[in-house]
């Protein structure tokens, strides 16, 4: 899956406006909560609570107009429990956006 986050980007870009600081807090409680519910999806071990933790996490994406992760929480959805596949996707995407963050210059 290529990753693109320039749609999210975007969209955080258009709800904070000039405010960076702004900008960084909702860069952060979109990766904690995309996080939140990778971690959900690790924990599952029936099809209602991964079929949550998935739909949960898809929700996520669709807000904040994530198509990389709306792909793997998409993959998480058509998949049994724990399917090892599905969570190494969820996590790819997790990790390419944390990876993708900006520095704050001001911490050090």
């Amino acid at each position: 899956m290529a990753f693109n986050h320039g749609a999210l980007d975007a969209t955080l870009a258009a709800a904070a406006g000039d405010d960076a600081a702004l900008l960084r807090e909702l860069r952060s409680v979109f990766l904690e909560s995309a996080t939140r519910q990778l971690d959900l999806l690790k924990r599952a071990r029936c099809d209602g609570n991964w079929h949550v933790a998935a739909m949960r996490l898809k929700g996520l994406a669709a807000s904040f107009n994530a198509e990389d992760l709306l792909q793997a929480a998409e993959i998480a959805l058509h998949a049994a429990p724990g399917e090892p596949l599905a969570i190494r996707e969820v996590e790819a995407v997790i990790a390419r956006f944390s990876r993708s963050q900006p520095r704050d210059p001001n911490r050090i």
